[in-house]
C-alpha cells in the first residue's frame, strides 16, 4: 500500500536531519540560503512543490482526504482547497504560508480541517496514510464523486478489493451504498460518473466493449448507442480527432450513433448528457 506521496516531499524533524548526516550548523545555514524549509518548530522540508504538504504542516498537520489523493493521481471531483488533518490536542494553528501568523478565520475558506484519530497504519509528519485518506474522501464529498474515487483508487492499484472494504468496515454504515456502486473497472473518473448517469437513467448499457472494426468503446448503450469520455481529446490535437473520427465513421457503417460527451460536461452538467442521451435513444426507436 502507497503511504506517501513523494520522497522529496518527505518531512524532517531536526533528529532526522542529523541522523542523515547534517550537522546542526549545516541545518541554519540551509534554512538561511532557502535550500532548507522550516515549516514551524522542528519541522523541515527540502524543497517547496506544490504538493500542499509544506502548507498543511505549516498549519500545524497533516496533508489529508482529496489532497492526498489529488497528488497520487486518484480521481477526485473538486480539490481547490487545502485538506488537512490536525491532532485534537492542537492548539495552536498557523498561516499555511507563513508560521509566525496565526489559522485566521479569513484562512478557513480555503482549508479544510479534520479532527477525527486516524485509524490507518504508516502516517508520516506530512501525509495522513491511505486508508485514512480514502475514508476521509468518502465522507468529504458527493456520493457519485466518492464511487469515482473509489473506483480510481482500485484501478490504480493503490488498494486492493479488500483494503477498500476494510476502510469502509470503519464508515458509518450508510456510506456502503458507494462500495455498492464501485466496480474498479473504469479508467477515468468521468467513465464512472457516467456510468451512474446510465444506472440512474434506467438505461441498459455494457462497459469497455471490443467492436470489430472499431475497436474498444467505452459503453455500448442499448446496443446501438456507443458513448466516448472524450477527456483528453482537445488537448492531443487533430490526430486524435482523425482517428475518433474514423471511428465513428466505421460504427455508423454497423448502425450505431457516437456520442462523446466533455468531461466537464459528465462532471458538471450531468443532466445535459442525460438528455443528450435519452434524445438519441429516441431517435434510434423512431428510425
Amino acid at each position: 500500500m502507497l503511504i506517501h506521496p513523494f520522497a522529496h516531499d518527505r518531512v524532517f524533524t531536526r533528529a532526522d536531519l542529523i541522523a542523515e548526516g547534517i550537522r546542526p550548523k549545516q541545518i541554519t545555514r540551509a534554512v538561511r540560503e532557502g535550500r532548507l524549509l522550516r515549516l514551524r518548530r522542528d519541522r523541515y522540508m527540502f524543497a517547496a512543490s506544490a504538493s500542499g504538504v509544506d502548507r498543511a504542516v505549516r498549519i500545524g498537520g497533516r496533508l489529508a482526504c482529496l489532497s492526498v489523493l489529488a497528488l497520487l493521481g486518484v480521481f477526485v471531483l473538486d480539490a481547490p482547497v487545502l485538506h488537512v488533518h490536525v491532532e485534537r490536542t492542537m492548539s495552536r494553528m498557523r498561516s499555511p504560508d507563513d508560521p509566525r501568523s496565526p489559522l485566521r478565520p479569513a484562512h478557513r475558506k480555503d482549508v479544510v480541517l479534520h479532527w477525527s484519530p486516524l485509524r490507518g497504519e504508516g502516517a508520516t509528519l506530512g501525509c495522513v496514510p491511505l486508508f485514512d485518506a480514502v475514508a476521509q474522501a468518502v465522507r468529504c464529498q458527493s456520493a457519485r464523486a466518492a464511487v469515482a474515487t473509489i473506483d480510481s483508487v482500485l484501478h490504480l492499484g493503490l488498494m486492493s478489493w479488500a483494503e477498500v472494504r476494510s476502510v469502509f468496515d470503519a464508515l458509518p454504515a450508510r456510506y456502503r451504498v458507494i462500495l455498492r456502486l464501485a466496480d474498479g473497472i473504469a479508467e477515468s473518473g468521468p467513465e464512472t460518473l457516467l456510468r451512474l448517469l446510465l444506472r440512474r437513467a434506467g438505461l441498459r448499457y455494457e462497459a469497455q466493449v471490443r467492436i470489430p472494426g472499431v475497436g474498444r468503446v467505452d459503453f455500448v448503450v442499448e446496443g446501438r448507442l456507443i458513448i466516448e469520455c472524450d477527456s483528453k481529446a482537445h488537448h492531443e490535437g487533430w490526430e486524435k480527432q482523425r482517428r475518433d473520427r474514423k471511428r465513428d465513421l466505421a460504427a455508423a457503417a454497423l448502425g450505431y450513433a457516437t456520442l462523446r460527451p466533455l468531461a466537464e460536461d459528465i462532471m458538471y452538467r450531468p443532466e445535459e448528457v442525460r438528455a443528450a442521451m435519452r434524445g438519441l435513444m429516441r431517435a434510434s426507436r423512431r428510425g
